[in-house]
């Protein structure tokens, strides 16, 4: 066996493991396993954690067929900057300020 079929069939593991314990009808569970492997999970609202884990499933199922993972660890990375925001106070109200939130304040526009 080559090192894309032992990655592949990782990924289709960990795609079905995943998918199983999405179904847990016992959220704290579920949010306890993702913080053990992913501590900086810690720091995202319940519901961003429902989001990552949707979004992880629908992600690692998805590939499993083409055989890559990088879509999965982009993903990873992505939630993780979102817990690092989480984390900073300060870096939070900057980013979440109104009325322009992270673009900025909106452009004028000119004739």
């Amino acid at each position: 066996m080559g090192r894309l079929e032992r990655d592949a069939a990782v990924v289709d593991f960990t795609s079905r493991l995943l998918a199983g314990l999405a179904r847990t009808e016992d959220i704290a569970v579920l949010h306890q396993v993702l913080t053990e492997a992913l501590p900086w999970s810690t720091f995202l609202p319940p519901e961003d954690m429902d989001a990552m884990l949707t979004e992880l499933v629908d992600t690692a199922r998805g590939t499993a067929v083409p055989e890559n993972s990088t879509p999965i660890a982009l993903l990873l990375t992505q939630w993780r900057h979102s817990a690092e925001i989480y984390a900073d106070p300060a870096l939070l109200s900057v980013l979440t300020r109104e009325p322009g939130g992270d673009l900025g304040p909106p452009a004028k526009v000119t004739d």
